[in-house]
């Protein structure tokens, strides 16, 4: 495991699906406070990757402490987590929820996040609407996208291409346009962006 995910942080060898019947076995949290002090003890004091997918697993748990004030967090999370496993997690299921409640709030950020140094934040950027469907802000997605066209790095080209496929599925005429209207997009993002429209 911790080969395939070229992590540095050693893993225990517990599978998803393994891990999901240890998370469902813990004692419930009570108050939001303590939820935030257990999340943040885990991801903070990690000695193996689980223990931050455990965080992520009770971020996940208690959806009616979601608010907006988390997304600092979010943030520490994505830039500390720094890989692909973390970030995405992050970016579709809980940024992307704070953006759906909170667009007024949240836009503005992610406009930010697209053009920060961090190639992680600028990602959760890009991908943060993929559950979005026929709600996804194309205004957003286009300056995510356009933001970081040129950039070199394999994980936005990869999540460019996810988050225009995805977006293809409510509407595959705006996507074949899109990628019309950019060929600096890179051969990986078009292809991906384009794998199932016919």
């Amino acid at each position: 495991m911790q080969r395939y995910m070229k992590s540095d942080m050693p893993f225990h060898g517990v599978a998803k699906p393994a891990r999901d019947v240890l998370v469902r076995q813990l004692p419930a949290l009570t108050s939001r406070t303590e939820w935030l002090d257990v999340i943040r003890r885990l991801w903070r004091e990690a000695q193996y990757r689980e223990e931050r997918y455990v965080a992520l697993d009770l971020l996940r748990r208690y959806p009616r402490w979601q608010e907006l004030d988390l997304l600092p967090l979010y943030e520490e999370f994505v830039v500390t987590g720094a890989w692909w496993d973390y970030v995405d997690e992050l970016a579709s299921r809980h940024v992307g929820s704070l953006l759906m409640a909170q667009r007024s709030a949240v836009t503005p950020v992610m406009r930010e996040w697209a053009v920060d140094e961090d190639r992680w934040k600028r990602r959760v950027a890009v991908i943060c609407q993929l559950g979005a469907k026929g709600e996804t802000d194309l205004r957003l997605l286009s300056f995510a996208i356009e933001a970081n066209v040129t950039d070199t790095d394999f994980f936005l080209r990869k999540g460019i291409g996810w988050a225009l496929r995805q977006y293809a599925r409510v509407d595959a005429e705006w996507v074949r346009a899109f990628v019309a209207d950019h060929p600096e997009l890179s051969g990986l993002s078009r292809r991906e962006a384009l794998k199932h429209i016919s």
